[in-house]
């Protein structure tokens, strides 16, 4: 999942990108309502996870001009202000989860993965194709009842394809799922992913569809 953070704290910003990291997001972050609106505009994120007190505006604004857009990518309102009608301002406006500083990260992690389980129209947070299944949360992975190591940017391209078994996965839309802007990407770098996914899981797993992408094969 690539996940937006919108967040005007230098080290609370650093900390998020890092930490989400960690639990399995690619995270791309800016610091005012201006950078939201245009990173939002131009599209690409699982999730949002937006501040509502920004140095040049309020993320309610932020909120309310891509939803009046059509945008629908799934919000999380992250603020000090934890007060009843202050949630109920963010919800109305069109967030789709609230959450009050200070936060657990494990917390935050769980409820991006549930607004963007609801979004994809999923009640079940695991997925599973034949012999395969992938829990998100604990990043864990089996095959046919066997449990499989994966590395954390492995993980994210299964889990891709997983989500969408039949659909054709192009090379730049796989980097953008693992990557955030600040990352550097080596022009092999899926190419290295997939061929260890094979080793681990079976040359079937993963099919390569010549000059196009690739997706699910036999599972």
């Amino acid at each position: 999942m690539r996940i937006l953070v919108v967040e005007d704290d230098l080290v609370l910003r650093d900390g998020l990108r890092e930490g989400l990291k960690l639990c399995g997001f690619a995270v791309d972050t800016v610091a005012t309502a201006a950078d939201a609106f245009l990173a939002l505009t131009a599209g690409g994120f699982d999730a949002v996870v937006l501040d509502r007190m920004l140095p040049d505006g309020s993320g309610l604004d932020v909120l309310l001009s891509i939803r009046r857009s059509g945008n629908r990518v799934p919000v999380l309102l992250l603020t000090a202000k934890d007060e009843v009608g202050d949630r109920i301002g963010g919800l109305d406006a069109g967030a789709d989860d609230y959450l009050g500083k200070p936060f657990d990260l494990d917390e935050l992690a769980a409820r991006l993965r549930a607004i963007a389980r609801r979004a994809e129209g999923r009640a079940n947070g695991t997925l599973t194709c034949g012999s395969l299944s992938l829990e998100p949360a604990s990043m864990r992975v089996e095959r046919s009842g066997e449990q499989v190591t994966l590395s954390r940017r492995e993980f994210a391209i299964l889990r891709a394809l997983m989500e969408n078994p039949t659909a054709i996965h192009s090379k730049s839309a796989l980097e953008e799922r693992l990557y955030g802007w600040q990352e550097d990407v080596e022009s092999n770098t899926i190419e290295v992913h997939i061929h260890k996914l094979r080793v681990k899981l079976g040359s079937a797993v993963i099919e390569t569809v010549r000059g196009v992408g690739y997706r699910l094969g036999s599972v």
